[in-house]
């Protein structure tokens, strides 16, 4: 008999193989007979599944993922031919079925491994990419999840780091935190990803080969898409990210604190049930310290 199924929500949705199975089947008949797996992963808000060679699935564990579904279906066409790495291509759009209440997706697979540390070559090349989409001016886009005032994101930062006191230094943390808020906000709204973490990153040979999970991408906050430089690289790294996207004071000062509030909510909400995201989020907060002190 397996293990049970440690859920990171507590809404969370029953999802395994043999559901995904019927669902290909019911829905795509031609894919039907295609091999099926798993794929281990620390994302949060969708369930991933490979299906043959050359396909993924992807399921929404919980509501607040639901309209990215339909929302990446309509945009990840039109952002790829504008971007200088693959994005995910998607080529089925699934319906509520089999007591799965959510429609889901079928996306083209993109062979890459996570990266596991940063380097120069890959901060310049990331930083292309973050220019690339500052660049796209195609209307009506969504606004980007985290991508409005940072003031928005201040009583749950606060809680979290309440919750926090005794695991990390809460004063610097603070500090750091009022230090963001005070920053001026952004001139411009532009187009952003929102959410550079090192999962939503793949690599060839140490090469930045294709960005996924577009769910939070959309119109805010240029400083969004400086959070990589706490979350992957370490100070002279994180330099050459600096340099290459051309960030200034203040938007550094507000990445940062993007980057931080991020991870002290992530840290106490996942330590026991993804690992991955609190270990990452321990080192963002670790980074954005030593960083803030000099």
């Amino acid at each position: 008999m397996g293990l049970p199924v440690v859920k990171m929500h507590a809404d969370e949705q029953d999802i395994d193989e043999e559901l995904v199975r019927r669902l290909v089947a019911g829905q795509f008949p031609d894919w039907g007979g295609l091999s099926l797996k798993e794929i281990p992963s620390s994302g949060t808000v969708n369930a991933m599944f490979r299906l043959g060679d050359s396909l993924t699935v992807r399921l929404p564990r919980v509501q607040g993922g639901v309209d990215d579904v339909v929302k990446e279906f309509e945009w990840l066409p039109r952002l790829a031919p504008l971007l200088p790495v693959a994005i995910p291509a998607p080529v089925g759009l699934g319906v509520p079925a089999e007591g799965y209440p959510w429609p889901w997706a079928v996306h083209r697979w993109i062979e890459g491994a996570v990266p596991v540390a940063g380097s120069a070559e890959l901060a310049r090349e990331l930083a292309g990419f973050v220019a690339a989409f500052r660049r796209i001016e195609l209307p009506d886009g969504p606004r980007a999840y985290r991508g409005g005032l940072l003031a928005l994101q201040d009583e749950g930062t606060r809680a979290a780091i309440e919750q926090l006191e005794g695991w990390i230094d809460t004063d610097v943390a603070t500090a750091a935190w009022e230090s963001a808020l005070a920053a001026a906000p952004a001139e411009v709204d532009l187009w952003v990803h929102a959410d550079l973490m090192p999962s939503n990153l793949l690599v060839d040979e140490g090469r930045l080969a294709a960005v996924i999970d577009f769910a939070t991408a959309g119109v805010g906050d240029p400083a969004c898409d400086l959070i990589p430089a706490w979350n992957l690289f370490g100070p002279e790294d994180r330099e050459v990210y600096r340099d290459a996207v051309g960030a200034d004071e203040v938007a550094w000062n507000r990445g940062r604190g993007r980057a931080l509030s991020m991870a002290l909510i992530q840290l106490p909400y996942y330590r026991e049930t993804n690992k991955g995201i609190a270990a990452n989020a321990q080192y963002v907060i670790d980074q954005v310290i030593a960083d803030f002190k000099g």
